[in-house]
């Protein structure tokens, strides 16, 4: 824990997984936790994930469609999942009275390589992003997607690239905190379905995650940790 985390926050950068969005009323209890942060005067960026299993659920319907779905097309089509859950989220704060916009990752200048399915993140240049937060309101930014500038083709970063979305927007801006809120009470020593003797770890260096992620940890995405480190 460092010191500026003792003192109330200006500016936090949330993550919300598809579990803690899957339906209605969990987006509705997502805008009444971010409206309380903004009553108190924190500034809030939620990047958020598909609804529950949708992304599962697209790339279904994709292969009901096409043996072999070309990736830039399946970009397009995955990327839409986040985005459902950004305008709902949006629209749920504006009816709290919140100001609220919502973003794609391409609106919010993540610039990526050209890759498709699993693109690595460039720069950021989150200028509307930027000009949002100055004017008061919650920004909601889709994750795990970016845009490429050479090709100027949408990309996605890979399954669990939200968390990267996150991590590299908190960089960008300086937050004061960039925080991954999940299903799952901790961070276990390993997965307590498989291990019941597992053990919760209250502290990890970023070496010490990122060796966790690479080995398979599937508590956040290990290009979030490079980015956090």
């Amino acid at each position: 824990m460092t010191t500026s985390s003792l003192q109330k926050p200006k500016l936090i950068v949330q993550k919300y997984g598809g579990a803690t969005v899957a339906d209605p009323a969990k987006i509705k209890q997502v805008a009444a936790r971010l409206s309380e942060l903004h009553t108190q005067g924190t500034q809030v960026v939620a990047v958020v994930s598909a609804m529950g299993k949708t992304t599962n659920q697209l790339i279904e319907l994709a292969n009901q469609v096409s043996a072999h779905p070309n990736r830039r097309e399946m970009d397009m089509l995955l990327t839409t999942g986040e985005r459902v859950t950004m305008a709902l989220l949006s629209m749920a704060l504006h009816d709290q009275g919140v100001p609220a916009i919502s973003f794609t990752g391409s609106q919010a200048g993540i610039f990526t390589d050209e890759s498709h399915v699993n693109a690595f993140i460039m720069d950021v240049k989150a200028h509307r992003v930027d000009e949002a937060i100055q004017n008061k309101k919650v920004v909601v930014l889709a994750g795990y997607q970016g845009v490429s500038p050479r090709t100027k083709e949408i990309t996605t970063l890979g399954r669990g690239g939200t968390d990267t979305t996150a991590v590299a927007i908190a960089a960008y801006l300086g937050a004061d905190r960039c925080e991954i809120l999940k299903d799952v009470p901790a961070v276990f020593s390993a997965d307590p379905q498989l291990v019941p003797a597992a053990k919760i770890l209250h502290q990890l260096t970023y070496d010490q995650m990122l060796e966790m992620t690479l080995w398979g940890a599937k508590v956040l995405h290990y290009r979030s940790v490079e980015w956090a480190k």
